[in-house]
């Protein structure tokens, strides 16, 4: 018998090429003026930098499975406030066949407690400044994402 982190592990070894997209949860965490930045340490976007998150558990809310990838991830409690955006991430190969298909649901949290570090599929953490995003290169999606958040949080 196998629980969910099991089929999750079974799982990575099957998202190129899949027959079905995959949920996957991302957070814009802010503390202050900042956002919280990973760096990826697996395909897809392996080694860019990009919004703590991952695939949605059987049974998990979308909130539950925020909270759990960012403390999986960074070792921060966050209180998650309220969804962002769905956003589809689709990859094709040269053949333009899909490698990766992704929904990903975003959503904004707050930081609670804690001091980043990177640890389950992170290669590194850090407080990214608002107004100083453009030296980590995000994808165009993740830059937009950030800006509605920011903007939601404002009008808060």
């Amino acid at each position: 018998m196998t629980d969910d982190r099991d089929q999750q592990r079974m799982d990575r070894g099957e998202r190129s090429y899949p027959n079905r997209p995959f949920v996957g949860i991302g957070a814009v965490v802010f503390k202050l003026n900042e956002v919280l930045l990973i760096k990826r340490g697996r395909p897809p976007r392996q080694g860019s930098w990009n919004l703590p998150g991952g695939l949605q558990e059987t049974g998990e809310t979308v909130f539950a499975t925020a909270a759990r990838e960012i403390l999986e991830e960074t070792g921060l409690t966050v209180e998650v406030i309220e969804l962002v955006d769905v956003v589809d991430s689709i990859t094709r190969d040269g053949e333009d066949r899909t490698q990766y298909h992704y929904t990903l649901i975003d959503v904004r949290a707050e930081w609670r407690a804690g001091t980043p570090v990177a640890a389950d599929d992170a290669e590194a953490v850090t407080w990214a400044p608002l107004d100083g995003l453009a030296p980590f290169e995000l994808w165009s999606e993740t830059e937009r994402i950030i800006r509605m958040a920011s903007e939601q949080r404002q009008r808060r």
